[in-house]
């Protein structure tokens, strides 16, 4: 859905992801996708981790020894990714994105905002208008 609102308006909609590690060992994934940048893998790590997600959470718990096996999928060298992870660029981003979602009273995920506005309640048709509401006011023709 994202794709499609951002390709249906070049130039209109930024993505912003930002990482709020709630869940038993969710901080692993975000070290993992953030050291995944070093090797232009971003995007397929990410959408793998989301397409397999299923396989690597029990119970909104992260089992990390079932994303080792995944992450090859997304053309990553599993052995460089361990060494990245824990860079501590790495940590100071984990370490802000929980801040600011403390700031911003985030307490689950996923969650969206639109220009600062947070989505309530949660769904399709409502982060929908809330990006056309949006683009009217800040692109009006």
């Amino acid at each position: 859905f994202i794709k499609q609102g951002m390709a249906a308006h070049p130039g209109k909609i930024k993505l912003v992801i930002r990482y709020a590690p709630f869940h038993q060992g969710s901080s692993n994934i975000v070290r993992i996708l953030e050291a995944s940048k070093k090797q232009g893998k971003y995007w397929e790590t990410l959408q793998l981790l989301y397409k397999t997600q299923g396989q690597w959470t029990q119970h909104h718990h992260v089992k990390i020894e079932q994303v080792w096996p995944l992450l090859p999928q997304a053309g990553l060298n599993v052995e460089q990714i361990k060494q990245d992870m824990h860079a501590p660029e790495i940590a100071k981003v984990i370490q802000q994105d929980l801040a600011d979602a403390q700031t911003l009273n985030v307490r689950k995920t996923p969650g969206f905002f639109v220009n600062g506005k947070p989505l309530e309640p949660f769904g399709y048709q409502e982060l929908s208008r809330l990006i056309q509401n949006e683009i009217r006011e800040k692109y009006p023709e």
